[in-house]
Order: C-alpha cells, then structure tokens, then sequence
C-alpha cells in the first residue's frame, strides 16, 4: 500500500518545492512504500534505529516513534529495540531514545497486551478455547466467523502458546488455509524448519501433515483457519510441542 506524504509540501513546499516533493513522493511514496520488499514494521525498525544512532531526538524522530506504535510494534518491543540497540549507539542516545518513546507508548501502560492486539485487527479474539485447552500449551482464543458453508475461525494465541502437534486426515479434499491477521507466530511441519509468520502470511497445509502453530515467545498471535472441505475429515491429535522444539525457532 502506498503511504501518502504531504508533511514535505506543507511545510517547505514554498521554501524548498523540489526537497518536500523527494520527501512526499520519493521517500515516502516510493521507498517507504515498498512492501514487497520490508514490511512497514521492519521498516519502522530500521529508520528509529538508525535515527537513535544519530543521537537525533527531534520531531523526526518522534514522528518514527509514532509510527512504529502505529505500526505494530508495541512497548515491550520498542523497549527491547532501544535496549538492544544502545550497545551500539551509545548509552546516552538510548537514555534520550527512552524519555521520548515512553511518552509516545504511556497509553499502552494503561491498556492490557490482549486488548491491544484485539484492537490491531478487525476480527474479534472471541472467547477462551476450552473445548480444545488439552491440545494447546498456553491460552488460546477462538472466535468462529463462518459455519455454514466452510469453516471460518479466527483463533488467537497468547505469547509462547502453540497447538500440539497434529495431521488432518480425509478420504478426499480436506486440509487447512491459515492466513495471518495480527501479530508474529511459528509454523512448522515435521522434519522441517520452523517458519516465522508474520501479518498477511498464508500457509498451505495438506491432508497427512504432521504440523504445529502458534504465537512467538513475546507476541500475540492471530490467524484466520480455514477448514478445507472433503470426504471423512478429522482431526489427529499428537504431542505437545515441548520446549526444545519450541525454542530452536528463528
């Protein structure tokens, strides 16, 4: 999605045209819109870094801040970005990297993680997934979408939850579709590399799949599961996913 700039043109738009326009249409209308390439949160990531290296804590940088909250990266992990970082740039730009983004972030102090993710998505959490609780570690959500046709689910994970491993079986047809709305989770096939799943991902998953799914250690996590249809389908539930193979991730 292209992002459109006009802070250049509103303000040195008289003064400078041709140094607002490289602003607006260049930076932010071309390098900043290349999705395909990074994601608006990667990208938010990237630029406050480099802006705390510079030492710089100007209304630029606070615009970054703003926009890496708006972008999905929440306090915990903007804390963590700075702290990371501050090995780096130096101790002092962090100090002065922290007294601006913990004023941007004060609002999250007053608002629980889970009702942060909820708002970050347009399909509600739904209500906690106790038929199915013996098959996951951790808290998990569930919020049906569609039943009549095909089954639609949104289902929520909480940090460091995932499902056990399973296999969806069927005579014919059958499988899943998951499509990533909200926050960063893990998939992983049997004999495989665990896969990190960020917002818009899609996974394929076959009939006879030995797999598992669910939320990175620090963040919440939200897919839409879609039942594929087919001729005698279930649900083959295996083992937990136990720490060893939860923690070899990316």
């Amino acid at each position: 999605m292209a992002i459109k700039q006009t802070a250049g043109r509103d303000i040195l738009g008289n003064f400078a045209p041709k140094f607002a326009e490289l602003n607006d249409d260049i930076l932010f209308g071309q390098v900043w819109s290349r999705d395909d390439k990074l994601s608006l949160r990667d990208r938010s990531i990237i630029t406050v870094t480099a802006l705390m290296a510079q030492g710089l804590t100007d209304s630029s940088f606070q615009y970054h801040l703003i926009s890496a909250k708006n972008n999905g990266i929440t306090k915990t992990e903007i804390a963590e970005i700075l702290t990371h970082a501050a090995f780096y740039a130096g101790w002092s730009k962090a100090w002065a990297a922290f007294n601006m983004a913990k004023e941007i972030w004060k609002e999250y102090e007053e608002i629980d993680e889970k009702t942060i993710h909820a708002n970050s998505m347009i399909f509600p959490i739904g209500q906690p997934n106790d038929a199915f609780a013996k098959y996951f570690i951790g808290q998990s959500y569930l919020a049906p979408l569609s039943t009549e046709q095909i089954g639609v689910y949104n289902v929520t994970f909480e940090p460091g939850c995932r499902n056990n491993w399973h296999i969806h079986n069927a005579k014919s047809g059958g499988g899943q579709i998951l499509i990533c709305v909200s926050g960063q989770g893990y998939y992983q096939e049997w004999g495989k590399e665990i896969q990190k799943l960020n917002v818009g991902d899609v996974i394929n998953i076959p009939v006879g799949v030995k797999h598992w799914h669910g939320a990175t250690s620090n963040n919440w996590f939200s897919h839409i599961a879609i039942e594929v249809p087919g001729e005698d389908i279930s649900n083959e539930w295996l083992e937990p996913v136990d720490d060893a193979t939860y923690q070899n991730k990316l």
